[in-house]
C-alpha cells in the first residue's frame, strides 16, 4: 500500500491511498482527467471516455492483416486448440471481429450483448452501430494462454474490387479504437502476397501514434527458398518504409506460425529463433500491462490538454453575436496557425497535436460558439496528476510487477518448447553434449593438449599469464575472456590444468560460433576429475 502527500495549496489535505495500480489509474482518471475531457468535448473528437473495465482487463493482442495471411491460424497455433466461431480458408473467411477470451465454458457472446457487459472493455464500441455489432463476437473458452492475455481476431483486409464494397461501418476507426486499448498490435503478412492494398495502407496509417505497440510477422516463410525469402524480406521492409513514417526500422519476425510440417525446412533454425523472440515479447505483456496502461493514460492526458487549448482558443476568437458562420470558416482554415500559436505560448511539442486535417473535418459539424473558455483549474488538476500522482503510481507499478502470480503467459504453444530436447538451442553451444555420457570437451582435448604443453606447465598447470597469451589469440574482448577464465578455473587457484585449459578453449569455440556463454558452468561441462569439487 502506498500513499503520498501534496506540497502546495492545490494538493489534497489527506494522502491518497491506492491498493493497486488499477485503482489508482481509475481514481486519477475520474477525478482529474475526465472533467477536462468532458468540458472540452474530447470524447466527440478523439476517444470515448474510459471505463473501469479498461483499467481492469487483461492485456490484449490485436491481429491485423490482409485476408489469408494466417491470422486465425496464428491464434489457433498459440492456443493449440480450436475456438468457437473459428473459420480458416484461403478465401476471405473471418468476416467478424472475434475477441478470444477466457471463460469457464466454451461459447460465443454476440456483439449487442457484449457491449452492455460492464465487466468487458467493449461498451464504447456501441457507438459504431449495428452494422459493426452484428460483425463482433466474443469467443470464450477455458485455455491456460487466455488466463493471461486476450486475442482480437479481425476481418481480413481486402484488396481489388472487394475493398470498394462498403463494410457498413468505419473499419479503420474500429481498428484505431482497439489500437488505443490493446498492448500489442501484430501485423501479419503472407510471404506470397506483399502488395499492401489501399485499405491496408489506410489501416496502418490509423495505427499512427501506436508504433511502439506494433510488431510485424512475415508468415508462411517456409513456403519459399532462402534466396527468395531474402528478396521478400527486403520488399516488405521497403513497402513498410513508405507507409510507417518512423526513422526506426520496425521489428519483423519471420516464420511459419501453424502446426503443419515445414515445406522447405532449410531455415528451420531461423524460424525457431524468430518464434522464440516473438513468444518472449508476447509473454512479457502481463508483466508490463500496468506500465502500458499508465503510459497510455499519460499520452491521453497530454492530448486532452492540447485539445483544451485548441477548443478554448477557438471559443475566444468567435464573435458573440454577428458573423459567426464566416468566422467559423476562417478559424477552421487557419487552424494550422492556431496550432503554431498554442505551441509557442504553452511550449508544447508539435508531436502532441492532433492530425490537422482530421481536426478541421470534425470542427465543420461543431458549433464553435458553444465551446468552453479556458478553465485553469481543470488544466492545473491534470498537470498536478502528471507531476505528482503518476510518480507515486510508478513506485506501485514496480511493486506489483514483482508480486505477480503469473508474470508470463503460459500454456499452449508457449509451453511446447520450454523443456526437453525441443527447447530452443537445446544441444547447441554450451548445451552441446548435455545428455551424453562422455565429457564433450574430450573430443578435441588431444588438440588442446598439444597447445597446453607448449605453455611451460609447472606441476601440471599453466599460469594465468601464459594461458592469457594463448587465449587472446581468439581476438575475443577481455571482458569475454575474463568470464571464460572464471568458468574454466574450477578450483579457483589462478592456474589451469590440462582439463581446465581444454574447457577454456571449448568455451572460446562456443563463443566464436556465435552462442552465448552460460552464467554458471553447466554440470555436463565440468571435467570428470573436478565433479567432486562442484558438488
Amino acid at each position: 500500500m502506498f500513499s503520498w502527500l501534496g506540497t502546495d495549496d492545490r494538493r489534497r489535505k489527506e494522502p491518497e491511498v491506492f491498493q493497486t495500480v488499477s485503482d489508482g489509474l481509475k481514481k486519477l482518471y475520474k477525478t482529474k482527467l475526465l472533467p477536462l475531457e468532458e468540458n472540452y468535448k474530447f470524447h466527440e473528437f478523439h476517444s470515448p471516455a474510459l471505463e473501469d473495465a479498461d483499467f481492469d482487463n487483461k492485456p490484449m493482442v490485436l491481429l491485423v492483416g490482409q485476408y489469408s495471411t494466417g491470422k486465425t491460424s496464428f491464434i489457433r497455433y498459440l492456443l493449440e486448440q480450436d475456438f468457437p466461431g473459428m473459420r480458416i480458408g484461403p478465401e476471405p473467411t473471418t468476416d467478424s471481429f472475434i475477441a478470444v477470451m477466457h471463460g469457464d465454458t466454451e461459447g460465443v457472446i454476440p456483439g449487442n450483448a457484449l457491449v452492455v457487459d460492464p465487466k468487458k472493455p467493449f461498451r464504447k464500441l456501441n457507438a459504431f452501430g449495428n452494422a459493426f455489432l452484428n460483425r463482433f463476437v466474443c469467443a470464450q473458452l477455458p485455455n491456460p494462454v487466455l488466463e493471461s492475455i486476450s486475442v482480437i481476431d479481425t476481418p481480413g483486409i481486402l484488396s481489388g474490387e472487394k475493398q470498394r464494397i462498403s463494410r457498413g461501418y468505419d473499419f479503420a476507426a474500429v481498428l484505431e479504437w482497439f489500437a488505443e486499448r490493446v498492448d500489442r498490435i501484430i501485423l501479419l503478412f503472407d510471404a506470397h502476397k506483399l502488395d499492401i492494398s489501399d485499405e491496408f495502407s489506410e489501416v496502418i496509417k490509423a495505427l499512427k501514434n501506436h508504433e511502439d505497440k506494433i510488431r510485424v510477422v512475415l508468415n508462411k516463410a517456409d513456403q519459399i527458398e532462402t534466396q527468395q525469402l531474402m528478396r521478400v524480406y527486403g520488399a516488405l521492409m521497403w513497402s513498410l518504409g513508405k507507409i510507417v513514417n518512423t526513422p526506426e526500422v520496425i521489428r519483423v519476425y519471420i516464420g511459419s506460425f501453424w502446426s503443419h510440417p515445414l515445406l522447405i525446412p532449410d531455415n528451420r533454425k531461423l524460424f525457431e529463433a524468430e518464434e522464440q523472440d516473438l513468444f518472449k515479447d508476447i509473454q512479457s505483456l502481463p508483466r508490463n500491462a500496468a506500465l502500458r496502461k499508465l503510459n497510455d493514460l499519460i499520452k491521453r492526458a497530454r492530448l486532452a490538454k492540447v485539445h483544451a487549448y485548441i477548443i478554448s482558443s477557438l471559443k475566444k476568437d468567435m464573435p458573440s453575436v454577428f458573423g459567426k458562420e464566416n468566422k467559423k470558416k476562417e478559424l477552421i482554415a487557419s487552424l494550422g496557425d492556431i496550432y503554431k500559436r498554442i505551441e509557442r505560448e504553452h511550449q508544447i511539442s508539435p508531436g502532441d497535436f492532433p492530425n490537422l486535417k482530421k481536426m478541421q473535418d470534425q470542427l465543420q459539424a461543431q458549433d464553435l460558439h458553444k465551446f468552453q473558455p479556458l478553465k485553469p483549474k481543470l488544466l492545473e488538476a491534470v498537470d498536478d496528476m502528471l507531476a505528482h500522482d503518476i510518480a507515486g503510481l510508478m513506485i506501485l507499478v514496480r511493486q506489483e510487477e514483482t508480486q505477480l502470480p503469473n508474470p508470463v503467459v503460459k500454456g499452449g504453444a508457449f509451453d511446447g518448447t520450454l523443456d526437453g530436447p525441443f527447447g530452443h538451442g537445446y544441444g547447441e553451444g554450451a548445451g552441446e553434449g548435455i545428455d551424453e555420457a562422455e565429457w564433450v570437451v574430450a573430443r578435441d582435448k588431444p588438440a588442446y593438449d598439444e597447445i597446453f604443453y607448449t605453455l611451460s606447465p609447472v606441476n601440471g598447470k599453466v599460469t594465468g599469464a601464459n594461458a592469457k597469451k594463448e587465449m587472446v589469440k581468439s581476438k575475443l574482448p577481455n571482458t569475454v575472456l575474463g568470464k571464460i577464465w572464471k568458468l574454466a578455473d574450477i578450483d579457483k587457484d589462478g592456474m589451469l590444468d590440462d582439463e581446465e585449459f581444454a574447457l577454456a578453449n571449448h568455451l572460446i569455440k562456443v563463443k566464436l560460433e556465435g552462442h552465448e556463454l552460460p552464467s554458471e558452468l553447466p554440470e555436463h561441462l565440468v571435467p570428470p576429475s573436478k565433479r567432486k569439487i562442484t558438488e
